[in-house]
């Protein structure tokens, strides 16, 4: 699977030390992209986030499952930055690894992953958020929540308590699909919309600039951290992938089996053939006393002869990748 990516990091218009972190690394022929944002006291979060990126990149393994190597990842970079400040400093974290035919995802805060296809934006991660849990419950609307003052306020980090949660997500792949990662100092001031439209109108490098100069003209409170990768082709089908995580479109349909005679049915058409043959031979007899009886003629015995039942045989099971 071939995938390209562009990834730009500003400090923003208000901060003095740009606290966010980015990474990509590639691991057993897959692609893995890492997206930080750190918080705490003066450079705690610029430590946490950089702990975690690295910790993430060094410790993830795909093996058979590249969602539980992501979410073990994910658990020792929350492991090593709790170490490090006993919960005095934290970090949000979105990973995507792009394996096989496949996009895995893992997160924990608000920093958020999307897929675009065909123009439309699709958010796949879930914000671990004060303001996000409203989202989720219907009592606040994404633009109300995209102006409120406690939007920032996280309930979930790495680094944070010694135990975090992470949550998993898995996305079967098309060619031209574009996934983007970002903190909330891009997505926090542009709508899904802009956001889909910037990365599927411009080459990569362009829509990662275009993203963090957009937010940047929109003031740039926070630090603005944004990669944007692209599938430009997919592997031959036929890798083991679990079969219940890709879904195939254009999959043949399997046609029926031929079904057998019921015993009914099979009489039926005994007697329908006996009749026949006793019809026939007596129009030769009539027409031809000459001739021996039945299967004196070719034309006859071929009429006698019942056609083959033909079965069509069912496809083998497609191993979808």
């Amino acid at each position: 699977m071939r995938v390209r990516y562009s990834a730009r990091t500003d400090v923003g218009q208000r901060r003095e030390v740009n606290q966010d972190a980015y990474g990509s690394a590639e691991i057993d022929q897959g692609t893995l992209l890492v997206v930080c944002d750190g918080m705490g006291g003066h450079l705690a979060g610029e430590v946490a986030s950089r702990l975690a990126v690295e910790t993430i990149i060094t410790s993830f393994r795909a093996d058979n499952d590249p969602a539980e190597g992501l979410r073990q990842a994910l658990i020792s970079a929350n492991q090593r930055v709790y170490q490090e400040g006993r919960g005095t400093m934290g970090t949000t974290a979105v990973a995507a690894f792009f394996w096989h035919n496949m996009l895995y995802v893992a997160n924990v805060g608000d920093s958020r992953a999307y897929l675009v296809r065909e123009g439309l934006i699709r958010q796949l991660t879930n914000d671990h958020s004060l303001i996000g849990d409203q989202v989720a419950a219907g009592l606040l609307t994404p633009e109300q929540a995209r102006t409120s003052t406690i939007r920032n306020i996280i309930t979930r980090a790495i680094g944070h308590q010694s135990h975090v949660e992470v949550d998993i997500f898995r996305e079967p792949l098309l060619p031209g699909d574009t996934v983007v990662l970002s903190t909330d100092g891009m997505h926090g001031l542009l709508t899904d919309e802009e956001i889909a439209a910037i990365a599927s109108m411009h080459p990569l490098d362009v829509a990662s600039r275009r993203l963090v100069d957009e937010a940047n003209a929109r003031g740039g409170p926070d630090n603005i951290t944004v990669v944007v990768a692209q599938v430009d082709g997919l592997e031959p089908i036929g890798y083991d992938t679990p079969a219940e995580t890709v879904t195939s479109p254009s999959a043949p349909v399997s046609p029926p089996m031929a079904r057998p005679l019921s015993r009914t049915g099979l009489i039926t058409s005994i007697l329908i053939l006996v009749l026949l043959v006793g019809l026939a031979t007596s129009l030769l007899v009539t027409n031809e006393p000459s001739l021996p009886p039945l299967l004196s003629s070719p034309t006859l015995a071929a009429t006698a002869t019942l056609p083959p039942t033909t079965t069509t045989p069912l496809p083998r099971p497609t191993e979808t990748p």
